[in-house]
This record gives C-alpha cells, structure tokens and sequence, in this order.
C-alpha cells in the first residue's frame, strides 16, 4: 500500500521584503484588513510581554505529547522561517524548551507557535527568541511518534498553510495567506492612517462617535 509523503521539504516562501514590511504592523491591524479572521486563539500566548515574530509559516503536526517531527523541522527550516506546530492543544508534557530554542536562534529561525505546552518559561521570557504557546509544563515530551510537516495545520481554531505569515505580538497571533500578503499590506497602511487621524481628533476634543448614529 501506498502512502502520501509525510514530509515536505520544499515550500514557497513570501517575498522577504513582504515580510519585513509586514513586521511594522500590528497583529490587530492585520486582523482588522484580512476580515478579523485568521488569528489563533486565545490560548496561544507570548511567553514574554514584548515578544513579537514575523515570517513564513514552516508547519508541522505532531502527535500530543510528542516532539519528534518538531526536532526534524528544526533540522529542516530556514533563516527567518516560523515553526508553526499542531500539538493539538495539549498541554500535558512541553514540545520545546531552552535547547530546542537555542538552536532555533543559533538557525536563524524567526520564533515557534506552539498549540501545546512549552517550558523553561524564565530563561525563555529573559531571552530574545519568540515563543508563543497554549501554556507551559515543566514534563519533557517523547520522541517516538510520527507526524507530518509542511501539511497544512489547525492551531486554536484557524488553519496556517505553509509559507503563510505569521505575525505575533503581545496581542496574540494572526495568520496571513500567502496569496493576499501584498493587499492587505496596502489595506493596513490605510488603517493605520485612518487611526492616527482618529487619535488626534479625540486629542482636539471630537468625542463623538463616527459612523454611528444615536436614535
């Protein structure tokens, strides 16, 4: 019997310029344009206050409990590419801590989010590497379980292709598909513009409430 391939070692990336633009916004901004969809849920955190990350999705599924085709990604990923990992929410023994973070930074990775437990959260939060994750335990994984990588995943709710963006920030984290990256690049420049005229009109003293109308 024949099976898919449970590996995928190639994946289109976005432009790296996209992406460095797409840094400068906020992950809420990018909600706003792409429909207020494509965010995580809330479950996945910054394990820091002020971590943010930015760059392609490099996906990977595992079973819960289990690293080992997260260690392989970590083998297989490239400078500035994002570990985006289905742990399907569990949260009984972490995916990756200290080691696998040091060597992810050592890479050139971008950051890891993670839909299941992390741990070495001080050492982490001291560090300038991004993780974000549904929640920490302090007991280590197995590493015996197959997976997949570079299928398309579902963490808290929302399904991340490779090569998406991701864009992360205390906010939470918000997914990008690759095809409308320059749009909403567009869209958030004019949301942001729009904002500021906003601020400074409530700075003059315009209180009100534009577009809604009082009966």
């Amino acid at each position: 019997m024949k099976y898919l391939p449970f590996i995928r070692k190639d994946i289109q990336r976005p432009d790296p310029e996209l992406v460095r633009r797409a840094a400068q916004f906020q992950a809420a901004i990018l909600a706003d344009v792409g429909g207020r969809r494509g965010t995580l849920g809330g479950s996945i955190q910054p394990r820091a206050s002020g971590m943010k990350v930015a760059g392609p999705a490099f996906t990977v599924e595992v079973r819960p409990g289990d690293n080992l085709m997260f260690h392989a990604a970590l083998a297989m990923a490239q400078p500035g590419d994002v570990i985006v990992v289905e742990g399907k929410g569990d949260l009984t023994a972490a995916l990756c801590g200290t080691i696998m973070v040091t060597q992810a930074q050592a890479a050139g990775l971008a950051g890891f989010v993670v839909d299941g437990a992390t741990r070495d959260t001080e050492e982490i939060a001291a560090g300038t590497f991004a993780v974000f994750s549904a929640g920490t335990n302090p007991n280590g994984p197995t590493k015996s379980l197959g997976g997949r990588i570079n299928w398309p995943v579902t963490l808290a709710g929302t399904t991340v292709n490779p090569g998406d963006l991701i864009v992360g920030d205390d906010d939470g984290v918000v997914v990008v598909p690759q095809e409308n990256i320059e749009q909403m690049l567009i869209l958030a420049e004019q949301k942001v513009q729009a904002e500021a005229r906003r601020i400074a009109q409530i700075k003059e003293g315009n209180l009100g409430a534009p577009g809604l109308r009082m009966l």
